[in-house]
C-alpha cells in the first residue's frame, strides 16, 4: 500500500513539474494581452488628457488655445529670469522681441485668465530687478580700497620721536 502511494506522488509531482509547449503558449498568450490591455487604458487616459502646451510657448499656440491674450512690455534685460519667476508660478507666456526700438524691448503675452499670477510674477520680477539695480549702484569692496588707499598715500607723515628713557 505504501509503494502505491509512493508512486501516485512521485507521478503527481512529475506531472505538475512537467512544462509543455501548450502550457508555455498559454501563458505566453495571457501574459500579451495583459499588456495590451494596459496599453489600451494607457492610451485612453492619454485622449482624454489636455494636449495644451504649458508654459512658454509661441503667440500662435498661446492664442489657439481660445482663452484670450493679454500683452504687457518688459526691458531688454533680465528675460530669463522673467522666464524663470513665470514656470514657478505655471504662466502660460508668449515673449518676442520688438524689433522697431534701438534699445531691445520685450513684449511678453499672457491668458487673460493669469492676470493674478501674472501680478505676483511682475512683483517678484520687478524686486529683483530693484535688488539688483542697488547692488550695481553699491561700490565694490575693491573700488572701496583703492580710495582708502589714495587717502592714505596723500595724508601728511607724522614724525615719530624716538626717545629712549634710561630706567635706574
Amino acid at each position: 500500500m505504501q509503494e502505491e502511494v509512493s508512486r501516485e506522488s512521485i507521478r503527481f509531482a512529475f506531472k505538475t513539474g512537467k512544462v509543455s509547449a501548450r502550457l508555455l503558449y498559454l501563458a505566453l498568450r495571457a501574459y500579451v494581452n495583459h499588456r495590451r490591455k494596459k496599453a489600451a487604458k494607457k492610451a485612453a487616459k492619454q485622449q482624454t488628457k489636455d494636449d495644451t502646451v504649458h508654459g512658454k510657448q509661441t503667440v500662435k499656440q498661446l492664442v489657439g488655445q481660445g482663452q484670450g491674450v493679454s500683452s504687457m512690455e518688459i526691458g531688454d534685460s533680465g528675460i530669463r529670469d522673467f522666464q524663470r519667476i513665470a514656470k514657478k508660478y505655471g504662466v502660460d507666456f508668449a515673449i518676442v522681441r520688438d524689433k522697431t526700438e534701438d534699445p531691445p524691448k520685450y513684449v511678453v503675452f499672457f491668458k487673460a485668465k493669469d492676470v493674478d499670477a501674472i501680478t505676483h510674477v511682475l512683483k517678484e520680477y520687478s524686486a529683483m530687478m530693484m535688488k539688483r539695480k542697488q547692488r550695481r549702484e553699491k561700490p565694490s569692496v575693491l573700488e572701496k580700497l583703492k580710495v582708502y588707499k589714495e587717502k592714505v598715500k596723500n595724508a601728511p607723515k607724522r614724525n615719530k620721536e624716538k626717545r629712549k628713557e634710561r630706567g635706574r
